[in-house]
């Protein structure tokens, strides 16, 4: 499989969605009113303290999500610390039913995406997120009850992400069904479809699987700021 999975927000932040990122050329940030995450192209000296030189003081917070270690420079520290895994597609799923109920979301539904990711929280999600690739979801009478979209686009391969139920629809496949369409749609580009999953988090692990994904690796996850009290 591709070294560019060791870091694929590097990878993304350095190819595709350079676009959407400012940076040097060893740290990178997304946009932050488009997405948190941020990452150097390695654990050198000089990578992490480039790194430091993007975060502002105060309430500034980037994720880091790699295969390597988080290591951090004097002037960061991380806030949270945590075991992912990234899971790549192996073979595509089957069609599932709530396929036909599926509809891309347009920027008229930024508004009701953004209330149902506040709600369920199934990740970093602001006010822009939507500008990293399209989205789908499923509604029940106009209103917004399921989603899920795109996130990291790297070459060769593209992160699913953003997947969310409205708790008084859960339990009806639609998680699945989302997964499953926005997997094809991935691979209808010529990509292959990957995710990331919190280590801990089993019930979405096995749902993955079933959907034909499976572990590559673990990664290691942050969010990180500035000391306090620390000089730039």
């Amino acid at each position: 499989m591709s070294p560019l999975l060791d870091r694929a927000v590097w990878s993304a932040l350095t190819s595709r969605q350079k676009h959407l990122s400012a940076g040097t050329q060893l740290a990178r940030r997304f946009d932050p009113s488009i997405s948190p995450f941020a990452s150097t192209c390695d654990n050198s000296i000089e990578a992490l303290n480039d790194l430091a030189g993007l975060l502002q003081d105060g309430a500034d917070r980037v994720f880091l999500m790699q295969a390597a270690p988080v290591e951090l420079p004097e002037a960061l520290e991380a806030e949270t610390a945590d075991l992912g895994v990234l899971m790549v597609q192996q073979k595509p799923a089957k069609p599932l039913p709530a396929h036909a109920q599926i509809v891309p979301l347009l920027q008229s539904d930024h508004q009701a995406m953004r209330s149902l990711a506040d709600l369920t929280k199934p990740g970093p999600f602001t006010r822009r997120t939507p500008e990293l690739g399209p989205f789908w979801g499923i509604k029940k009478d106009d209103r917004l009850i399921a989603m899920a979209g795109t996130r990291l686009n790297l070459d060769g391969f593209t992160e699913v992400s953003g997947v969310c139920t409205h708790p008084e629809y859960r339990g009806h496949g639609l998680a699945s069904a989302l997964s499953a369409y926005v997997a094809d749609q991935i691979r209808e580009r010529g990509d292959l479809p990957i995710l990331h999953s919190y280590a801990s988090n089993t019930g979405a692990i096995e749902l993955y699987r079933s959907l034909g994904f499976e572990v590559f690796q673990d990664v290691n996850v942050a969010v990180v700021r500035k000391k306090a009290g620390t000089v730039s």
